[in-house]
């Protein structure tokens, strides 16, 4: 990790940095992925999202959590935790920021009230770290192209989680 790195809350950024550094690493055609469609038209959580300063006060990393739910047959909403998108500036990768920021932003999770989490994200890396797993998501759709195998969900009881369902945007 980087000696001096800083993590504070992501609503304390300017929005437009948020936007430029998302940009830089995911490119601007990231917009067009489905993890935006699932996330469409809700706001990221505050409580739950982070940015990563250097020790020079510059943005090099953010996490955001999105509110979401998977639909199941019967149309009823189970709501989720979106994690993601954790994002690093490309020269600053292999630091450890990523790491740190979703270690943050999973911290941040109340213990009373542990909603499952979701993310779309390496299985072997997310499963090492933080116990994601595709295991109960194999019935899962989402709004546009995904592959199954990324598609990770996070929960202390996984028996809870609907077989199947539809994952979208929570709307309470």
């Amino acid at each position: 990790m980087t000696e001096a790195l800083t993590l504070i809350p992501l609503d304390n950024v300017d929005p437009a940095l948020v936007e430029a550094l998302l940009d830089r690493a995911f490119e601007p055609e990231r917009r067009q992925r489905t993890a935006y469609t699932v996330r469409d038209g809700v706001d990221w959580l505050p409580g739950l999202s982070f940015a990563a300063i250097d020790g020079e006060d510059h943005l090099v990393g953010t996490i955001q959590c999105w509110p979401v739910a998977l639909t199941d047959g019967a149309g009823r909403a189970h709501p989720l935790i979106m994690v993601g998108p954790v994002a690093v500036l490309p020269e600053a990768q292999g630091k450890g920021i990523g790491k740190a920021l979703m270690t943050a932003s999973l911290g941040a999770l109340s213990p009373q009230a542990p909603l499952p989490q979701v993310m779309i994200g390496d299985p072997e890396y997310y499963g090492r770290f933080w116990g994601f797993s595709n295991a109960a998501t194999a019935g899962w759709s989402l709004p546009g192209p995904f592959d199954p195998r990324r598609l990770l969900a996070r929960c202390d009881n996984p028996s809870v989680l609907p077989k199947e369902g539809m994952l979208g945007p929570w709307r309470r």
